[in-house]
């Protein structure tokens, strides 16, 4: 596994903290950093590589709230892994609100990276979460 240490990626949970999500958002490499974990909620950023994915997931007592930041997203989504049944593309600026139990899957359609805030609410990672890799995220999982 790949571990990244990088000064200026802080988990500022559960202080107060003011900052500004699109630009953090941009500058963040890694396919997942999570910037801020209170007690009852999560924001983390995410890096999606030229047609890559986050992967099929589900998280069933969580929801999320996903922004695009920066780039083009094709989200799919529904009740049964099977049948995904909610297909949207997404642009910079646009969110899709993800209800706790449902199926999903972001896929970056564009030619650049696809830069992403995610808000979980209750927090679904560690706090101080940094994968730098999908594959670094895998393999925390298993």
């Amino acid at each position: 596994m790949n571990y990244c240490y990088c000064t200026d990626q802080t988990d500022h949970g559960s202080n107060p903290y003011a900052t500004n999500i699109e630009q953090i958002a941009t500058q963040n490499h890694n396919f997942r950093t999570a910037i801020w974990t209170g007690c009852y909620l999560q924001m983390t950023l995410m890096c999606i590589s030229p047609c890559e994915d986050i992967g099929l997931e589900i998280h069933p007592n969580t929801d999320q709230l996903i922004r695009v930041e920066q780039g083009k997203a094709m989200i799919k989504m529904g009740r049964c892994e099977c049948q995904l049944d909610f297909q949207q593309t997404l642009c910079n600026g646009d969110a899709v609100f993800i209800p706790a139990g449902t199926w999903h899957n972001i896929i970056n359609i564009g030619r650049n990276p696809l830069k992403l805030s995610s808000i979980y609410a209750p927090p679904n990672h560690p706090k101080g979460t940094i994968h730098c890799t999908k594959a670094d995220a895998q393999e925390y999982e298993e």
